[in-house]
């Protein structure tokens, strides 16, 4: 049996500025949704993980420590990363190289203070 990753969920303190910052750095929009609670999915390939911008519920919230996760930063995390702090987040770790053909990985901290990790092969 493989072990995929199915879906993950972002907490947000503030649901609508949480939403506005990540449409703002992946230059997306996302699909808003009830579903037991707001919830602002983000466009993605149907053969791929999804997830989602959720309403921070007791004993779920924002968090700058624990499981990361990775987005697809596109070709290059440069512009993500400059459009991260435009919106309000910050850089925690700059555009690192991970070994040859792996490509190169960085840390956010979003406007609900979760940190993020974006991956490029560029």
């Amino acid at each position: 049996m493989s072990v995929n990753a199915v879906w993950f969920e972002i907490p947000s303190v503030n649901f609508e500025r949480a939403v506005k910052f990540y449409e703002a750095v992946f230059e997306v929009s996302l699909h808003r949704e009830d579903i037991g609670g707001a919830m602002a999915m983000f466009p993605v390939d149907p053969e791929q993980a999804g997830g989602a911008i959720v309403e921070a519920q007791p004993g779920y919230a924002p968090s700058a420590t624990g499981a990361a996760i990775y987005l697809n930063g596109g070709a290059d995390l440069s512009p993500v990363l400059e459009r991260a702090v435009k919106a309000g987040g910050k850089v925690v770790l700059s555009k690192t190289a991970l070994p040859p053909g792996m490509g190169f990985f960085a840390h956010f901290e979003d406007s609900e203070g979760n940190r993020v990790g974006l991956h490029s092969m560029g």
